[in-house]
């Protein structure tokens, strides 16, 4: 399964080839169209949810954030190995 974002940048772009196709019928494009507003709107809730875990180990790894020691909290929300935190 390829579940990492340079994956999601290829679909993107392989979906972008597929609507330039010339040869694509009016019912084709349609379909593609459709199949287009699917995929961003997919695709937004993957690049959003990045960002988020982006965001959280910026503030981690800047010392906002720390970890009780015991598995619980962020890292265990992010499934972030435990000694990820910045030393104080």
């Amino acid at each position: 399964m390829k579940n990492r974002l340079g994956d999601l940048n290829n679909h993107l772009f392989e979906q972008l080839e597929r609507l330039n196709n010339d040869t694509l019928t009016e019912e084709q494009l349609v379909m593609e169209a459709e199949r287009t507003r699917h995929i961003c709107a997919i695709s937004g809730q993957i690049i959003n949810n990045a960002r988020v875990v982006l965001d959280a180990h910026k503030a981690i790894s800047g010392g906002n954030i720390r970890d009780d020691g015991k598995g619980n909290g962020i890292h265990q929300m992010l499934e972030a190995p435990k000694g990820f935190t910045k030393a104080a």
